[in-house]
């Protein structure tokens, strides 16, 4: 009588994989409805504002060092900015690196400052960003960078100066409070080479004349801001502007952050109300 022959069982690691290859295209299919419920539903933000949280995170997820989170956040960024593109999202601020960030591990900072060197070396030639157009901004405190990172960022910035597509804002070395201090700084010297005084720039001081001074001037104000990895705060990302954004708070780590989820935030801003406090 033969043996019946034994049937092994799928590893962990074959069961996950052979799980997302069957979700694939049920993915695909929802992701298409999303994308066509959201063309459809016509109302998009003018500004948004994204906060790439949980790079580190990720990495420990998938038991891989920091580095490579960060890594892989950087070309999620692009990802993400495609999908801005496509849709013709006129403004957009991401907020890769935090003025709190410097004080991290020395290591995870040099890497850090080496990935946005060699990342803006790669953009000046990037064809997606010179097809459509994009203007980079550079918003935030890089004065104590390295040299060779702050000579990659401003050339960056300057090879895009004159395009007049989206207008990208890359927040790195930024902090809420610093950019508010920085404009009143920067307004109390040009009132005072106009010769005001103290009491009379009290006195005119409007809402208006701090804007003017602000690293977004001439932009207008997020109207949506998207945080990942499930922290429900603005941790400072631009605190003044924001006064009036809607917000969506999403668990997936940044390098996750997928299409589906891009898309369910987007419906979700455009079945809210603005009413500006009307």
């Amino acid at each position: 009588m033969s043996q019946a022959r034994s049937i092994s069982r799928p590893t962990a690691q074959q069961a996950i994989g052979i799980y997302r290859t069957l979700l694939k295209p049920l993915y695909w299919w929802y992701e298409q409805r999303l994308s066509r419920a959201v063309l459809a539903g016509g109302k998009l933000p003018k500004h948004l504002g994204i906060i790439l949280d949980g790079n580190r995170r990720f990495a420990r997820s998938i038991g891989v060092e920091t580095h490579m989170g960060h890594d892989l956040g950087a070309h999620k960024a692009y990802e993400v900015l495609e999908w801005c593109l496509a849709l013709g999202i006129p403004h957009v601020t991401l907020w890769v690196f935090s003025s709190d960030n410097k004080s991290r591990d020395p290591q995870e900072v040099a890497h850090l400052l080496e990935l946005f060197a060699r990342e803006a070396a790669k953009m000046v030639h990037d064809p997606r960003i010179h097809n459509n157009a994009v203007r980079i901004k550079l918003i935030g405190q890089i004065e104590d960078f390295p040299e060779s990172t702050r000579k990659a960022l401003h050339e960056l910035e300057q090879a895009t100066a004159h395009y007049q597509g989206m207008l990208l804002h890359i927040a790195i070395g930024y902090g809420g409070r610093e950019e508010i201090v920085g404009a009143i700084r920067s307004l109390l010297r040009a009132k005072a080479a106009e010769g005001k005084s103290l009491e009379e720039l009290s006195r005119e001081l409007q809402v208006s004349d701090i804007e003017e001074h602000l690293y977004t001037a001439g932009a207008p104000d997020p109207d949506f801001i998207v945080r990942t990895s499930g922290e429900v705060r603005l941790s400072g990302f631009l605190l003044w502007q924001a006064a009036y954004s809607e917000y969506y708070f999403c668990d997936a780590y940044w390098p996750s952050f997928r299409k589906v989820d891009f898309l369910r935030a987007l419906r979700s801003f455009q079945s809210r109300e603005r009413r500006f406090g009307r």
